[in-house]
């Protein structure tokens, strides 16, 4: 069982940033696919961005193509989504999840709220 803990998100206004951290215990870190999802309010969950345990994979959202960046720090057990640029539309729950494939995630974080106002 892999546990998934995200901080990080908070207020801020339209055009300013974020990161957002997701520590994960439990298994071994550095053999899963990591990604990002989110839920805004009477929306469907997006998949936001996802990359496979070495890399050689990934996936960006369009709308946060050029303003999100994905980064991991296997000694740290850490994965990031660093949101530069953020819009309103980009006000959502984010969850970090943890998998076995760049399309199949297992292992879900709490969720931490992302609010942008304008």
């Amino acid at each position: 069982q892999v546990q998934l803990v995200e901080s990080g998100g908070g207020l801020v206004q339209a055009g300013g940033s974020l990161r957002l951290s997701c520590a994960v215990s439990g298994r071994t870190f550095s053999n899963y696919a990591m990604g990002w999802f989110r839920r805004a309010p009477g929306k469907e969950q997006e998949y936001v961005v996802g990359f496979t345990w070495n890399g050689d994979n990934t996936y960006y959202l369009d709308s946060v193509k050029g303003r999100f960046t994905f980064s991991r720090d296997n000694a740290k057990n850490t994965v990031y989504l660093q949101m530069n640029s953020l819009k309103p539309e980009d006000t959502a729950v984010y969850y970090c999840a943890a998998g076995s494939s760049l399309y199949n995630y297992e292992n879900w974080g709490q969720g931490t709220q992302v609010t942008v106002s304008s």
